[in-house]
């Protein structure tokens, strides 16, 4: 039987099973003094993007997007899931989240290519779902474009979503980017300085910061851009590196800098270009 007959049978007859899983789950140990993290994180195909790689639709197979992430996810290097309810539920009800740390991800109203791509309202998990499913806390995406005015309400949606998981003793994950409309599309912005602006902006949002996280993209000098926060950091995989080697040198470099505490990887691990997932989630665990 395929994962996805044994996940879609467990939902059509006993749909309580999915809150008994994430219920009776063995939950991932905090993290350590001095510990470097590494999470898969799949939310993605939430916001339309299926893409990874050259291949535009490589995550629209469930069944195969599944089978990656209980490869990856059994490497006991690997400590984290970011993932939609969806995701979560299917790898809780696998067994496949058993002993690790996961986060919610709670904004995907932002669809990609989408006219109101940058009102990215939250769709996905909210506080209450995340203690309510036991989670370790929650991930916001922060697109800001200095042009739109949808920006302003969504600094106050994520402002309020923070201090909801902080008043729960949750982790709150914020991603940030400065962010603008390129060839008709929202791009973000990764020169340094831009980067850096997004560290400040984020590390300030909500009635106080001793929950927060960021998850930010490796640009040039990432020195002076994680230097602009006391908060932890954490460095996001973006898209399927043509170098995977460098992208690895990169990474370890920045490791080494007091704050960044870790790495958020997806389809980098997920879609490697050799595709040996298991060989490249072994390399970076390595490398920590």
């Amino acid at each position: 039987m395929t994962l996805t007959e044994q996940l879609a049978e467990i939902r059509f007859t006993s749909p309580d099973h999915v809150s008994h899983a994430l219920a009776r789950r063995p939950q991932g140990a905090p993290p350590a003094p001095g510990e470097r993290l590494i999470f898969i994180a799949l939310d993605h195909p939430a916001r339309g993007a299926l893409g990874a790689g050259d291949d535009e639709w490589a995550m629209a197979s469930r069944e195969d997007l599944l089978q990656r992430c209980i490869t990856a996810l059994e490497n006991p290097g690997v400590r984290g899931f970011l993932g939609t309810p969806d995701l979560v539920e299917d790898l809780a009800l696998l067994g496949a989240l058993d002993g690790k740390l996961v986060l919610g991800s709670m904004n995907r109203a932002g669809i990609q290519g989408a006219t109101f791509e940058i009102d990215d309202r939250m769709t996905a998990y909210d506080a209450r779902g995340i203690v309510e499913g036991r989670l370790d806390g929650g991930k916001l995406l922060l697109r800001i474009d200095p042009s739109d005015a949808a920006t302003a309400p969504m600094l106050e949606r994520a402002a309020r979503a923070i201090d909801s998981l902080s008043e729960a003793r949750k982790v709150a994950m914020v991603e940030p980017f400065i962010s603008g409309v390129r060839d008709g599309r929202i791009a973000n912005d990764l020169s340094t300085e831009a980067v850096l602006k997004s560290v400040t902006i984020a590390s300030a949002l909500g009635r106080t910061s001793a929950w927060t996280w960021l998850k930010v993209p490796y640009v040039a000098d990432m020195e002076r851009v994680v230097g602009a926060t006391t908060l932890p950091c954490l460095l996001l995989g973006g898209e399927v590196p043509e170098d995977a080697e460098q992208a690895m040198r990169d990474w370890e470099a920045s490791l080494a800098l007091p704050n960044v505490k870790g790495l958020v990887i997806g389809r980098t691990v997920l879609f490697p270009r050799d595709g040996d997932v298991a060989g490249a989630v072994q390399r970076l665990v390595e490398m920590l």
